[in-house]
Order: structure tokens, then C-alpha cells, then sequence
């Protein structure tokens, strides 16, 4: 497939990475020091031009393009992109816009601006704070099947209850799948006698009762069910959007925003939402209005510095569980290494939606995980794949070895893999696979 992809910041160049061993990619860029970045970096072609002048596509190879994705941090940018693009053919259009009032224009005709799929990283990124809120402990989150598979990734520590116990000791939850072992230096496919450690991340994979059960019995901490007090900081898109996804849930949040003007409007958009003007990062306040006895803190406001002291203040005067939201990537690490639980990076995860559109057209969703270590895949099986009509014990001889079939879905019903199971045309099948062997891994499912 040959994609042109404009915007060389963070979600472009995850983006062109991901593609790059197995597409043909142009990237375009108007900042010379990004396009020479991505040059030494990646094995795509790299254009400096701006990417809404038809020239500049053109000298991209825009007529020959399959697809052409739009991720600058401009969203009026990505709409002219692909607009600019239709003129000439009839490539796949993605542009990645923030204000939801264009996704909405979009979403009533689906045709519009000469985008054929938008992605609001805004509002996938509160889908994404509330997935991980919703499952005390978990550091990645996300769902597959329409929702009848999810996948969730915990942190081991040493006072871990599972620290020191065998995949076979832990795994005490039907319909529940142990995909991987992440360390830091390599990704263990578990059986029954490997030892959990700590500092493991475990990737797990199953029915939502189950990864629920799974994580209640890792921490104490309660489930968005059973959160008594949400406080949500910022109320900007990210933090409205994650309002209103959490009253859609039954829940009555808290939102601390410091501006009069849009204070007021929040309070008149969210009606089950308690709205505070103030300055959260005023710990006598916090304290005052009790945010110390809250269950989780969203930390949503428009900087990463701000984000982190909201986070550090709500852990110093005794808040459960804090989710911030961080902008540059290489901050994410830093965030949770100093105690902020969860940090959502809003390109991350802007990228990773964008990315399941450039996979095989019977990959239906994409998770990636441990900045693109590994990911996981849900597929229809279709009768050139390997799975198609075996066992999976027999299947599995033909695959490479770092791959887990985590979760199969049927006509609507979840079944839990076994070596007898055997896999039918039509099958949703939930897959972990380290990204070392991913070509291989797709060409055979």
C-alpha cells in the first residue's frame, strides 16, 4: 500500500514507523528538522513542503496514493489535506482533528470535507481515561468484539499478591487468558510454571467479568462502580468529554475548572456533574472541598507541568488513584515513575486508532502496547488464514512462537481458547503478538 502521511510530529511518526516495513510511505512535513529526523530514523521517503498545497502532494506521489492520513496538530490543516487530496484521486483519508464540532459535522454525512474517517483525539482520549478508570490498577485498557473481549495490562510490584506465583497459581478466572509477560528486556509468552516477578507487566485477555475479577484481586481499590467520589481537573475538551462519558455510566463526577465563562457553561452541559470554579492546584481548596476522600483524580488541565502537580497534590493529601493526562510521550514514564498512576497520552493513543485502518482489511481493531512492543489484534477469520478450520493446537505449528490466541467470539458468544478449539470461518479471534514477529503473524492469519 502506498500512504502519504503529512504531519511529522509525534502521531505521525508513530504512524509511519508502524507502517513502514510493510507499506511504501511519504512523509510530509514543513519543519526541516523533523523531516530530517524521520529521514535517519525510518525507512520511509521524506518530503518538506506543506502538505495542503496540491504541488507538495503531487511530489508525494498523491495520484498513486491508497491512502493519505492527515496528523498535524492543526485540525483545519488535516481537513484541507484531505480535501486538497480528492481533487486529484480517490486515496483513503484520515485526518485527526481535537474540536469535536467537526467530528460532528463529519459523522452526519460521513462524506464530508473529503474525509472518509475522522479520529478526535480528544474524545478517544477520555474514552481511553475512562476504559483504565473503570479497572483499578490497570495501566492499559481497551476492548474488542463489541465489547464481549478485553485486554488489560498490570504492573507487578513486589507487594503484588501474585509476585512470586506461577501463571497456574494466578489464574484463577474463567474465560480468562494470560497473553504475555512484558520485562524490560523481553516479552515472555506464559505456561502454567512460569514465575510471575516483579516490575512484570501482565497482559491479560478475557471476558470483562473475568479481567475485572482478575483485578479486583490484584488491589483494593475500588471499581468505577464502585467509586464513590470522582474529581475530574480541567475543563477543557478532554475533561468535558470525560464528564460526560462518566455521567453516561450513572456517575455524578466533580469538575475543578479555574475559568468563570466555561465553568458556566460546564454546568449548564452536564447535568449530573458538579461544577467548582477554582484553582486546583491550590491544596487548601482540595483539601476544603474534600477531594481527599475521592476514589480517582483526572488530571485534564492544558499543560503537562500543571497535570503532574494536580496528580502529585491529590496523592500527597490521600487520593486513591490519579490519571493525568500528558501531551509529550517521553513524559509518560516520567509521570508514572514519580507516582502518578496512569499517564494517557492523547497521540498514543490517536495513533494507535489511525493505525488499525492500515492494517489487513481482516484485522477489525488494533491495541498497541509498551510504545509498539507488542500489540494486540482482533481478526475475522477468513479462509486463506492458518486458523481457518483447525485446532488451535495445530494451528499454532504454523505460526511464529510469540503469538497467543487470547479470546474467540462466535455468533455473539465468547469462547475461551483451547488446543481442541477448533476455529470457524467468521471467528473473531483476539490475538497478542510481539511486533518482532508481526509481518509474519498477519500474513498467516
Amino acid at each position: 500500500m502506498y500512504v502519504i502521511v503529512v504531519g511529522a510530529g509525534e502521531v505521525g511518526s508513530n504512524i509511519a514507523a508502524s507502517l513502514a516495513d510493510d507499506h511504501d510511505v511519504v512523509v510530509v512535513d514543513q519543519d526541516s528538522a523533523r523531516v530530517e529526523a524521520i529521514t535517519y530514523s525510518l525507512d520511509v521517503l521524506a518530503l518538506e513542503g506543506d502538505g495542503t498545497s496540491l504541488s507538495t502532494l503531487e511530489e508525494a506521489g498523491v495520484e498513486k496514493a491508497d491512502m493519505v492520513i492527515a496528523s498535524t496538530d492543526r485540525d483545519e490543516t488535516n481537513i484541507v489535506v484531505c480535501g486538497t487530496a480528492k481533487t486529484v484521486d480517490d486515496p483513503f483519508t484520515i485526518a485527526r482533528v481535537k474540536k469535536t464540532d467537526f467530528l460532528e459535522t463529519w459523522t452526519r454525512s460521513n462524506t464530508a470535507f473529503g474525509v472518509d474517517f475522522m479520529v478526535c483525539t480528544d474524545l478517544h482520549t477520555a474514552e481511553a481515561v475512562v476504559r483504565i478508570t473503570g479497572l483499578p490498577g490497570a495501566h492499559d485498557v481497551d476492548t474488542f468484539a463489541n465489547g464481549l473481549v478485553h485486554m488489560a495490562e498490570f504492573e507487578v510490584d513486589e507487594e503484588s499478591p501474585i509476585a512470586g506465583h506461577t501463571v497456574f497459581e494466578a489464574d484463577r478466572f474463567e474465560s480468562l487468558t494470560f497473553a504475555a509477560l512484558i520485562r524490560p528486556d523481553d516479552i515472555v509468552i506464559p505456561r502454567g510454571d512460569t514465575i510471575i516477578q516483579p516490575e512484570d507487566n501482565v497482559v491479560v485477555i478475557g471476558s470483562p467479568e473475568s479481567v475485572r475479577g482478575f483485578a479486583g484481586s490484584l488491589t483494593p481499590e475500588p471499581t468505577l462502580e464502585q467509586a464513590n467520589e470522582i474529581v475530574i481537573v480541567g475543563g477543557g475538551e478532554i475533561g468535558y468529554q470525560t464528564a460526560r462519558l462518566f455521567e453516561e455510566e450513572g456517575l455524578s463526577p466533580r469538575l475543578i475548572e479555574r475559568d468563570h465563562d466555561r465553568a458556566r457553561k460546564l454546568a449548564e452541559t452536564l447535568p449530573n456533574t458538579l461544577v467548582l470554579e477554582s484553582d486546583a492546584t491550590d491544596i487548601d481548596f482540595l483539601v476544603r472541598e474534600h477531594v481527599d476522600e475521592s476514589d480517582i483524580v483526572v488530571a485534564a488541565l492544558d499543560s503537562d507541568e500543571k497535570n503532574l502537580l494536580v496528580s502529585l497534590l491529590a496523592k500527597r493529601i490521600g487520593v486513591d488513584r490519579t490519571v493525568a493526562v500528558v501531551e509529550f510521550g517521553e513524559y509518560v514514564d516520567l509521570f508514572e515513575t514519580v507516582g502518578v498512576d496512569v499517564a494517557v497520552n492523547p497521540r498514543v493513543v490517536t495513533a494507535e486508532e489511525i493505525t488499525r485502518f492500515t492494517r489487513k482489511e481482516h484485522t477489525e481493531n488494533v491495541a498497541i502496547l509498551e510504545s509498539d512492543r507488542a500489540e494486540v489484534l482482533e481478526i475475522e477469520v477468513d479462509r486463506d488464514s492458518v486458523l481457518f478450520g483447525n485446532r488451535i493446537m495445530d494451528a499454532m505449528a504454523d505460526l511464529p512462537d510469540a503469538i497467543v490466541i487470547g479470546a474467540i467470539t462466535r455468533d455473539g458468544e465468547l469462547i475461551t481458547p483451547r488446543g481442541e478449539t477448533v476455529v470457524e470461518l467468521g471467528d473473531h479471534v483476539v490475538v497478542f503478538v510481539d511486533t518482532e514477529v508481526l509481518e509474519a503473524a498477519a500474513d498467516a492469519l
